[in-house]
C-alpha cells in the first residue's frame, strides 16, 4: 500500500532513485572523497515558499487524511469495520485526486529532499573543509521536553509499558489515549516527597536517541550530532547527559546520582582527550548546568573546590537558555494553560488538549518540579511594576509590567492587576499545601543587591538555579557563549477571569473573548524566541553577568541574537530559524556550536539584533555601592 502511494503521489520508482548533486564549490575530505557545498543563492532557490499551491496540496491530501482518521477512530467504536479499507483500489483513488494536487506533491517532494539533502551534514563538511576539527570534548545538557522517559517499573501496572517511553515516543500518545488515568499515574511524581510514586518507575532514555528525536519525525539533536559528526566526533568525545527533567535538582541527585556522574564523564573526558570539555545546554538544560556548577564546586558536594571549573571547563555554549525562567511557565501551573510550552509537535498537543481537562493539566504540570525552575525569576526589578517594564515600547497602551490582569476585579479570585512578584504570591496562596512546601523548600526567584548576599548564597542549593541570587564560578578562563533566537512573538502577559464553568475545577482562566488592541485572546506577545522571553534569554548575558558580584572572575561572555527568518516551505522553519526549539537546526547555530568545539570560538563576533542592551539598562538591578 505505502509503496503504491509512493510511486503514484511521489514519483517514486520501486528502486532508490538518483540523486543529482546541487551545483557548487567542490572540495576533498580527509578521505580524498569529493564533496558538493551548496552555496546560499542555491539554497535559498531551495526554500521560496510555494504557499498557494502547497496549501490546495495540504487542502486535499488532508481531507483524505481525515476521512481515515475518522475510520480509524469510528473503528474504536464499531461503527465502521477498518478492513473494508483494504479492498480500497489505491490506482483509482489516487486517479480520482486532482492532477494538479498530485504534481504538486511529486514537485514539493522533490525540493524537500533537495532541502534535507543540504541540511545533513553540510555545516560540519564546510567547516571541515576549513580546516575545523575535533579537538574539547562536547557534553550536552538537553532541555526540558529533549529526553524521553522510559518505564522501567515491574510492578503489574508498569509492565505493559516496561521500557517503552511513556514521554517521547508514540508509545506516550498511544497510553494517553487508551490508559490515560495509567499514564497519569506514571508521569507524575509523589505529591510529598517529589520522588517516584510507589510502584512506579520512569527513568531518562541514555545515549543519543535519547535526545536527538522527540517524536519519530521530529527532530530536537539530531542536526547537531550529524554536523558533529563530519569533525571527528562519535560517543568517546561526545555525550548527551540525559536527565529527569521531572525532578529537582536536589531530587535529581539523590535519586540518580545525575551531578556525580555527570562530573565525573567530565572529568574522564579531559583524562582520556588532554582537552578541557566544551559544555552545551539549552533551554532548562542551562539552568541545570548553572546549578552544576554550583554543585561541583561545593563542599559536601562536588567537592571540587574553587578550581575545579576553571580545570575541566573551557566554553559554556548556552543555547537559548531560560536563565530567568519562562513566563508562560506560570499560566501553566495556575490553571493548566500553558499553551505549546512543552514545545510538542501537533499531534501531542491535540492529545493534551484533547484528553486533559484544564485541573488534570494543572496536576500533572504542580507534580513535576523541576519545572517549576522555570518560573520567572528576578521580580519586578527584571520584569517591571504596575507602571513600567524595562522592555516596554513607546507605543504601547498596557505595561508588560502588569503581568496577570483581571478584567473585573472584585472578589479574592479576581483581584486587583497583578505583578510578577504579586503573581507569584497568589499562585503560593491558591495552591495546594504540597505543591506550595515544595516550590518553597525548592526554589528562590528574588535578587541579591549586594556582594555579601551573593557570597552567603553559595552556601546554600536553594539559591543555585537562580544567577541573580549567586555568582559564576572563580573560572576566569571560562568562556561563555549565549546563542539565542529573536523575532518570535512570545506570551509576555495575560488577562485572566474567574472560571464560572460548573464543570471546571480551576479557580480562574485566561480570558481567551478578550482581543483588542496588543491582547490577543487574553495574551499580550513580547519579544523572544517563542517560548522564553527576551529579557530572559538576553539579560543575564548581556547585562546581568557584567555586574560584579555576579561574575567577579570577569569570565568572558559572548552573545549571539540570531533573527527568526523562517521559510514557510519548511514546516520547522528551515536553516533560519530563531524558534526555541527548532533553532538546535539553525545553519549558523550548528556553525557556531563546532567553532567551539573545534577551538575556533575565540574569532566569533558578536551580534545583537533586539534592543535587548537598552532594555537591560533600564533594569533595577546596579553595581554594589
Amino acid at each position: 500500500m505505502s509503496d503504491t502511494i509512493r510511486r503514484r503521489v511521489l514519483g517514486e520508482s520501486t528502486t532508490e532513485p538518483s540523486r543529482t548533486p546541487s551545483p557548487g564549490p567542490t572540495i576533498r575530505n580527509r578521505d580524498g572523497e569529493h564533496i558538493t557545498l551548496v552555496p546560499t543563492a542555491k539554497l535559498k532557490k531551495l526554500t521560496k515558499s510555494r504557499s498557494k499551491r502547497r496549501q490546495s496540496l495540504i487542502f486535499g491530501l488532508g481531507g483524505l487524511f481525515g476521512l481515515i482518521v475518522a475510520a480509524f477512530f469510528a473503528q474504536q467504536h464499531d461503527v465502521i469495520n477498518l478492513e473494508g479499507l483494504m479492498d480500497i483500489n489505491l490506482d483509482s483513488l489516487l486517479d480520482a485526486i486532482p492532477a494538479g494536487i498530485v504534481n504538486d506533491a511529486k514537485d514539493i517532494t522533490r525540493h524537500e529532499r533537495e532541502t534535507v539533502n543540504y541540511d545533513s551534514f553540510s555545516v560540519g563538511l564546510h567547516l571541515q573543509s576549513q580546516g575545523v576539527k575535533a579537538r574539547h570534548p562536547v557534553i550536552m545538557i538537553p532541555g526540558v521536553i529533549s529526553t524521553g522517559l522510559e518505564s522501567w517499573g515491574t510492578e503489574e501496572v508498569s509492565r505493559q509499558y516496561f521500557r517503552k517511553r511513556l514521554w517521547g515516543s508514540w508509545s506516550m500518545m498511544r497510553a494517553l489515549v487508551l490508559d490515560k488515568a495509567s499514564w497519569k499515574r506514571h508521569i507524575m511524581l509523589d505529591k510529598i516527597t517529589g520522588m517516584d510514586p510507589p510502584g512506579i518507575k520512569l527513568r531518562a532514555a541514555q545515549g543519543f536517541d535519547a535526545a536527538d528525536f522527540f517524536i519519530t519525525g521530529y527532530w530536537i539533536w539530531s542536526k547537531i550530532l550529524e554536523n558533529l559528526a563530519t569533525l571527528g566526533y562519535d560517543p568517546t568525545n561526545a555525550f548527551t547527559a540525559a536527565y529527569d527533567w521531572r525532578l529537582s535538582c536536589e531530587k535529581l541527585e539523590l535519586r540518580d546520582q545525575y551531578f556525580t556522574r555527570l562530573k565525573a564523564h567530565i572529568e574522564l573526558a579531559k583524562k582520556t582527550s588532554g582537552e578541557k570539555v566544551v559544555l552545551v545546554s539549552h533551554s532548562m538544560g542551562s539552568q541545570v548546568l548553572f546549578y552544576f556548577l554550583h554543585w561541583a564546586e561545593a563542599e559536601g558536594y562536588g567537592d571540587g573546590g574553587p578550581r575545579w571549573v576553571d580545570d575541566f571547563v573551557d566554553s559554556w555554549i548556552n543555547i537559548s537558555g531560560s536563565l530567568l525562567g519562562a513566563l508562560k511557565g506560570y499560566p501553566a501551573v495556575l490553571s493548566g494553560e500553558m499553551k505549546d510550552t512543552a514545545q510538542l509537535n501537533a499531534f501531542a498537543v491535540y492529545g493534551l488538549e484533547k484528553f486533559l481537562a484544564k485541573h488534570e493539566r494543572v496536576e500533572i504540570f504542580r507534580a513535576m518540579p523541576g519545572t517549576s525552575s522555570m518560573l520567572p525569576m528576578g521580580g519586578n526589578a527584571v520584569w517591571g511594576n504596575k507602571t513600567f517594564a524595562p522592555d516596554d515600547h513607546t507605543n504601547q497602551t498596557v505595561s508588560y509590567g502588569t503581568f496577570i490582569n483581571f478584567k473585573e476585579s472584585n472578589s479574592t479570585q479576581s483581584p486587583a492587576n497583578l505583578t510578577v512578584d504579586e503573581s507569584h504570591t497568589y499562585l503560593m496562596e491558591h495552591s495546594d499545601t504540597w505543591y506550595r512546601d515544595q516550590v518553597r523548600n525548592t526554589y528562590s526567584y528574588g535578587v541579591a543587591h549586594s556582594k555579601a548576599e551573593v557570597e552567603s548564597n553559595a552556601k546554600d542549593p536553594k539559591k543555585w538555579m537562580n544567577p541573580l541570587e549567586t555568582r559564576l564560578p572563580l573560572s576566569p578562563n571560562l568562556k561563555i557563549y549565549c546563542f539565542y533566537g529573536v523575532g518570535k512573538p512570545t506570551e509576555r502577559s495575560y488577562w485572566y477571569r474567574e472560571d464560572r464553568d460548573p464543570l471546571s475545577h480551576t479557580n480562574v482562566t485566561i480570558d481567551t473573548s478578550l482581543t483588542f488592541g496588543e491582547i490577543d485572546h487574553g495574551v499580550i506577545m513580547g519579544e523572544g524566541d517563542g517560548t522564553v522571553p527576551l529579557m530572559s534569554n538576553g539579560y543575564m548575558c548581556t547585562k546581568g553577568w557584567r555586574i560584579n558580584r555576579y561574575n567577579p572572575a570577569g569570565v568572558s561572555i559572548k552573545v549571539y541574537e540570531m533573527p527568526h527568518e523562517p521559510d514557510r516551505f519548511s514546516p520547522r522553519g528551515g536553516p533560519n530559524t530563531g524558534d526555541h526549539v527548532d533553532i538546535l537546526g539553525r545553519a549558523s547555530l550548528n556553525d557556531l556550536i563546532l567553532r567551539v568545539a573545534g577551538g575556533k570560538g575565540n574569532h566569533i563576533e558578536e551580534n545583537y539584533v533586539t534592543n535587548i542592551r537598552a532594555y537591560s539598562e533600564k533594569v533595577k538591578i546596579y553595581e554594589d555601592r
